[in-house]
């Protein structure tokens, strides 16, 4: 136990920090040395990685959930995050919101209040979900004593594009949901901090802005798969975010940077950059940071201003983006034996912690007694008191929150919460997965679930959107372009786990066989509703007298008139594309959809029903179209599983009790019509992603209906194709025993 009261472990937990002793002679080469030359790495930093890479190769065999709730628990800051949460009201406080409060309650970030003329300005890189940001406002409102007027700006992958990776996203978009004016995701839409084009464009947005006094960077993604290299993969990452703090960052401002190990040239590199540009540079292990792991944080202080290196970042943007090339930042006799060895200090500090986290864990693993386990319970509470003790945390009222009432909705749909990071296998079985071939996966239990899981005919029966009475605000509506999408690999109204393996599924079938059409399988099992049932039900939405306009599929037709039933029809002749990632994204698709609704507008009578088969919502722009029929019908409800689909489609939706629009609402619709054609008649690379404001598409029952209609459409269809793979798996069986040669 210490003098202070607290154990001494809990002190040195909070007191991972290193700080740059600059030197006179740390200064940068000339502008024309920049990147050119050949990488070539420190041998005595090389060493510090193979001998941690063979500490966490001890690892490899752990089950991951097994092991995370290990260390979960072994995590003396693991109770910190929902105290904070209960005793001072944090707004979205998660561990980066206690890592970042951590960091700007040890060092001087924000500038001297007398400097600051009553205003401050930030810009947040990487920012998903906001943490930093709800952090810092609980600091400003809490620990600051003048007023000041803040304005902050904020990036990250934009969560609603559907070309971006789900898996490399932050699901949580409570705050960015209801702050998204703040939010700059870059000419393309898609928040991609290494694109050029974003870094011209955000110089823009912020030029109101007389100066940046803080840039944070807190970007990472997904480095499981080979987790010895996660360096390597991030630096990119890296360059880009330094380059961009370089660019944007004012004279004197401070930037805050997350890295993880400092072993490669291009990490030693960067460090050295850092050191030449700023006054101080420390790095900070936050208590709140998980032991175990690499993760430290750059904090950078006193930017030298861009004046001094105009040169240098002229050629360092040339050479933005993913791909930064193979050629090293400096060469290598131009960084200083004296800086070599102040950064050797510091990766020797933070990697003697990190090895003895990670041993103290695999001992525990293997062994926890009872005394082991009152210990780590004593240390965890003591380690509650010293966070909340050492760095002043306050109580703040919802009214001093960024967001005190949600105007909006989210995507974060809590049905899903932690599903896509759920893993349960270990690091090795994992690698033996991906190794596998795509008739393989299907033989060892690819589709199992979804196979035992034979229809009964409802998926979807039952769900209902009741139609808004709200007149549109197409006075608010834009229509967002941005680079054609080449694939969809998120959606806002779907679970991205559900999608993504939708979409491995059409891939792996297409490399031998292309599905055409789901139309073309079906499941004896399955209790498929059919097409004239399907028009019944809405019939019996619909009023007397009323007639029902179906559209697409000429088997509901044909119905109709042999039941001669009151109806409607209207040709619509969908894409004759095999089923792709694609699905409801492609260009034509989207002007055949808009073009078809206002089609129907023409000859819809009020109280008349419509029937409108789909092939899924997973786009902007198809929500933004049943956001519109959700204003225009009385009632929306859909089915699937259906027979006799039209072509290329999995879904029905069945609108009753038609609303006709308001004629300025109509015109706006062939205002966004002109425009779809002229893109595609163009053949432009760009697209119209978006035209009902994402805050209006996450506002009410209209996400939830989506979310389940999609559910509906990738369930049914990973169960049908799952047959028709599973069949193929057993008829090559047979072939391959009754060959002559194997009797």
């Amino acid at each position: 136990m210490s003098s202070c009261g607290f154990p001494t472990e809990i002190q040195n937990l909070f007191d991972k920090r290193f700080t740059y002793n600059k030197q006179r002679d740390w200064h940068l080469p000339a502008a024309s040395e920049i990147l050119s030359s050949d990488h070539k790495e420190f041998s005595r930093f090389l060493a510090l990685k193979d001998s941690l890479n063979q500490v966490k190769n001890l690892l490899s065999d752990k089950k991951l959930d097994a092991w995370h709730q290990h260390t979960s628990f072994t995590n003396k800051a693991g109770r910190i995050v929902s105290e904070v949460r209960r005793q001072a009201n944090a707004e979205l406080c998660t561990q980066a919101w206690c890592k970042f409060h951590e960091i700007l309650c040890s060092y001087p970030l924000l500038p001297n209040t007398a400097l600051w003329s009553f205003e401050l300005n930030t810009l947040h890189l990487c920012e998903a979900p906001g943490a930093f940001i709800s952090s810092l406002n609980h600091y400003m409102k809490t620990q600051v004593a003048e007023r000041c007027d803040w304005n902050w700006v904020a990036n990250t992958l934009n969560p609603y594009h559907e070309a971006n990776d789900g898996l490399v996203m932050i699901a949580d978009d409570r705050l960015i949901a209801n702050t998204l004016p703040w939010w700059y995701f870059g000419p393309d839409n898609t928040g991609d901090i290494m694109n050029i084009r974003h870094l011209e464009g955000l110089q823009k947005f912020i030029s109101n802005m007389s100066s940046v006094h803080l840039v944070t960077a807190d970007g990472s993604f997904d480095c499981q798969g080979n987790p010895g290299e996660q360096e390597t993969l991030v630096y990119p990452l890296h360059y880009c975010e330094v380059v961009t703090c370089l660019v944007t960052l004012g004279l004197g401002g401070s930037f805050v940077l997350k890295m993880f190990t400092l072993f490669q040239h291009s990490s030693v590199n960067l460090m050295y950059l850092l050191n030449c540009c700023f006054q101080t540079v420390h790095i900070i292990k936050p208590g709140t940071s998980k032991a175990g792991n690499s993760e430290v944080y750059v904090v950078c202080l006193g930017y030298l201003g861009k004046e001094a290196i105009q040169g240098h970042l002229r050629k360092m943007i040339a050479h933005f983006g993913a791909e930064v090339g193979p050629q090293s930042l400096f060469p290598h006799q131009s960084l200083p034996e004296s800086f070599l060895q102040c950064h050797h200090d510091c990766c020797t500090f933070f990697y003697k912690h990190q090895t003895q986290t990670i041993l103290e864990n695999l001992k525990l693993f293997s062994h926890m007694g009872s005394e082991d386990k009152l210990h780590l319970d004593f240390l965890r509470d003591s380690a509650i008191s010293y966070y909340l003790q050492r760095f002043q945390i306050k109580y703040i009222s919802r009214k001093n929150w960024l967001v005190r009432k949600p105007r909006v909705g989210c995507s974060f749909n809590m049905r899903w919460v932690g599903s896509r990071n759920r893993r349960t296998d270990t690091y090795n079985e994992r690698k033996q997965r991906e190794a596998r071939t795509w008739p393989e996966k299907v033989a060892q239990g690819y589709f199992s679930s979804f196979l035992e899981e034979h229809m009964a005919g409802n998926l979807g029966r039952g769900c209902f959107l009741q139609g808004s009475s709200n007149p549109l605000k197409h006075e608010d509506w834009y229509f967002l372009q941005g680079q054609r999408l080449s694939r969809i690999q998120s959606s806002s109204f779907c679970d991205t786990e559900l999608l993504n393996k939708y979409n491995e599924t059409i891939e792996g079938c297409s490399e031998g066989d292309p599905i055409a059409s789901l139309a073309s399988f079906s499941c004896l099992s399955c209790q498929l509703q059919p097409a004239g049932d399907v028009v019944l039900s809405l019939l019996e939405l619909a009023e007397d007298g009323h007639q029902v306009l179906v559209c697409g599929a000429c088997s509901f037709f044909e119905v109709l008139q042999q039941r001669q039933l009151s109806s409607g029809f209207l040709e619509f002749a969908p894409l004759h594309l095999p089923i792709s990632v694609l699905h409801d994204g492609h260009p034509v698709y989207q002007q055949q959809l808009i073009s078809l609704i206002l089609q129907a507008f023409q000859q819809l009578q009020a109280g008349d029903s419509f029937l409108l088969p789909l092939p899924s919502s997973f786009t902007r722009f198809t929500a933004g179209i049943v956001y519109t029929l959700c204003h225009c019908f009385h009632v929306i409800s859909f089915s699937c599983p259906v027979s006799h689909l039209t072509h290329g489609t999995s879904a029905v939706l069945l609108c009753s009790g038609y609303q006709p629009l308001p004629s300025s609402a109509l015109q706006r619709l062939h205002e966004l019509q002109q425009l779809v054609d002229q893109l595609v008649s163009s053949d432009s690379p760009h697209q119209v992603l978006e035209f009902i404001p994402m805050e209006e598409l996450l506002k009410g029952s209209i996400l939830e209906f989506l979310w389940d209609l999609n559910c509906a459409i990738i369930s049914h269809s990973l169960h049908v194709i799952g047959l028709r793979e599973h069949e193929k798996t057993l008829s090559s069986t047979v072939q391959v025993s009754e060959h002559p040669e194997l009797k």
